[in-house]
C-alpha cells in the first residue's frame, strides 16, 4: 500500500472544469483571527497559486482545528467538517481569504516535485484541512472526500497556473503523515480529474476572453481608473 508521503498528482492543461461552486461559509467569528496566523502573499494572489495541499486535522472537531488558529500557530483556507458535526454534508468552513497566505506548511519544507522545490510553500499554495483523527478506526466520509475534490476543482478553474495537488506528508515526511492512510487518494484523484459534466462542457464551449479582440468602440472611457 502506498503511503501519504508519496501522494501527489499534477493537473493537466486540458479538461479544466467550469462553473464549480462550493457550499462555503465563513467560520463564525474567524475574521479577527487572521492578523495573527496569516501573511500577505509574496506572489500574485491569482497567477502565483501553484499548489493545493491536502491535510487532516488529527482531531475530532472543527472547533479543535480553529483553536490552533486562535493560538496563532497555524491556519488553512478551508475546513471540511467530520460526520459527528451538524455541518457535515452541508457546509464547508472558509477560514482564511484565498488572497492571503495561510500557515499550513513549514517555511523550510518543500519537495522537488512541487514547483521545482521552491520553499515558502504557503505563499504559492492553498490549504484544505479535513477533520479526521488519522487513526485506523476513523475513516473519511464519502462527502468529505467528494467535497475536498470539489474544492480542488474550484481552485483548478479559478487559478490559471495551479498544477500540483499534494499531501502535507509529502512536503514534510519526517514530521507529518496527513491526510493519513485512510484517505482514499485514488478515489479523490478520480473525482478531481472527472470528465466535464454537461453544464461544464457547455461553459467550455464559450470563446475564451483572450481570444476575443478588444472592442473598437469607446463604450465608457470615463469608467476606467
Amino acid at each position: 500500500m502506498s503511503l501519504p508521503r508519496t501522494w501527489q498528482f499534477d493537473l493537466p492543461g486540458t479538461n479544466r472544469p467550469a462553473n464549480v461552486l462550493i457550499p462555503e461559509r465563513w467560520y463564525p467569528g474567524i475574521q479577527p483571527v487572521w492578523p495573527h496566523c496569516t501573511s500577505s502573499r509574496i506572489y500574485d494572489a491569482i497567477n502565483g497559486v501553484r499548489a493545493v495541499v491536502i491535510h487532516a486535522t488529527a482531531g475530532s472537531s472543527s472547533e479543535g482545528a480553529i483553536s490552533v488558529m486562535r493560538a496563532g500557530r497555524a491556519s488553512f483556507h478551508w475546513l471540511v467538517p467530520d460526520e459527528n458535526e451538524q455541518q457535515h454534508g452541508h457546509v464547508v468552513w472558509a477560514c482564511v481569504p484565498e488572497a492571503r497566505a495561510a500557515w499550513h506548511v513549514r517555511n523550510n519544507k518543500t519537495h522537488p516535485d512541487v514547483w521545482n522545490g521552491r520553499n515558502r510553500v504557503n505563499h504559492y499554495s492553498l490549504g484544505i484541512e479535513v477533520v479526521n483523527l488519522q487513526t485506523p478506526s476513523d475513516t473519511f466520509s464519502n462527502w468529505q472526500v467528494a467535497m475536498t475534490a470539489r474544492i480542488v476543482r474550484y481552485c483548478w478553474e479559478k487559478y490559471p497556473n495551479l498544477r500540483h495537488v499534494v499531501t502535507h506528508a509529502k512536503l514534510d515526511p519526517d514530521r507529518r503523515r496527513d491526510p493519513g492512510t485512510n484517505f482514499p487518494w485514488q478515489t479523490f484523484k478520480d473525482l478531481v480529474l472527472q470528465e466535464p459534466q454537461p453544464l461544464e462542457a457547455l461553459m467550455a464551449d464559450t470563446v475564451p476572453a483572450h481570444d476575443i479582440p478588444p472592442a473598437k468602440i469607446d463604450l465608457c472611457s470615463e469608467c476606467s481608473g
